[in-house]
């Protein structure tokens, strides 16, 4: 019975104190009460999907880019959307220079046979009649690829978005 006794009360005393009781330590032994350090909470990162959020937001704010891809534009005249494509194209080319440096994975001339020597495979996708092998010493390049080579977005801290908005809805108060 003594062993239930001591259970809950170690168990409440390490709860409420941090501490195992001196009697109940020299009981099993220990030659005095040992603290109980709890282990710091995890910081709070943000994550790949926090700047993901993050840059959409930039785009949203700065060219509207996610009204434009969420906005039905079947009824819409061609040059309408044409005139409308060029705005956006503009704001969020901009935006992304402002905050991001991107560079080709592979620069050289779509359509010409380039060796993938060099290259991080993880950073190529082989298309077409890939070997069984999944590896090949070269190809046609279809698509030069993008890196990010600097990233800048603005730092977070009180104030701003939740970490899964990415732009907030307005209210106009009549």
């Amino acid at each position: 019975m003594s062993r239930i006794s001591y259970a809950f009360r170690a168990f409440f005393s390490i709860l409420f104190s941090g501490a195992l009781p001196a009697d109940i330590a020299q009981a099993f032994g220990y030659s005095k009460a040992m603290p109980v350090k709890a282990p710091p909470p995890p910081k709070p990162q943000a994550g790949p999907s926090a700047g993901a959020v993050q840059i959409m937001g930039i785009l949203q704010r700065e060219s509207r880019l996610v009204d434009f891809l969420m906005e039905d534009i079947g009824s819409y005249a061609d040059d309408q959307i044409g005139a409308a494509v060029r705005d956006v194209h503009t704001q969020a080319r901009q935006a992304l220079d402002r905050y991001l440096r991107l560079q080709p994975v592979i620069d050289g001339v779509e359509g010409t046979f380039t060796k993938t020597e060099g290259v991080d495979a993880a950073a190529l996708k082989l298309i077409g009649k890939v070997p069984p092998s999944g590896t090949a010493p070269g190809g046609l390049l279809r698509h030069k690829g993008w890196k990010a080579e600097r990233v800048d977005l603005p730092q977070t801290g009180p104030g701003s978005l939740p970490n899964d908005v990415v732009a907030p809805a307005e209210l106009e108060i009549e």
